[in-house]
């Protein structure tokens, strides 16, 4: 058997052991379950994501469209004119 050891915050590992335990799983059975998901998958065993909920991939992109649209580039949709583009609104009332 090996040991590690982990710097974490407080407040962080507080909360997981809160989560842990509802579960029923203590903090060294979770790692070491962790741990086998990563042998097994040959990966992080989960969606790595941002504060916002999205993979920085997605996050990435958006600024870009946000940037191109702000630039007028990229930002034709599929109404043909206003007057269909606001009949399309009026119907989602």
């Amino acid at each position: 058997m090996s040991n590690i050891h982990v710097r974490i915050k407080d407040n962080t590992k507080k909360a997981a052991i809160k989560v842990l335990d509802e579960m029923g799983i203590d903090m060294s059975t979770a790692i070491t379950m962790y741990l086998h998901q990563i042998v097994i998958t040959q990966a992080i065993p989960f969606r790595l994501i941002t504060e916002n909920g999205l993979t920085l991939q997605e996050e990435q992109e958006i600024l870009i469209a946000s940037d191109e649209a702000k630039r007028g580039i990229n930002v034709r949709g599929p109404f043909k004119t206003k007057k269909a583009l606001r009949a399309h609104l009026d119907s989602m009332k």
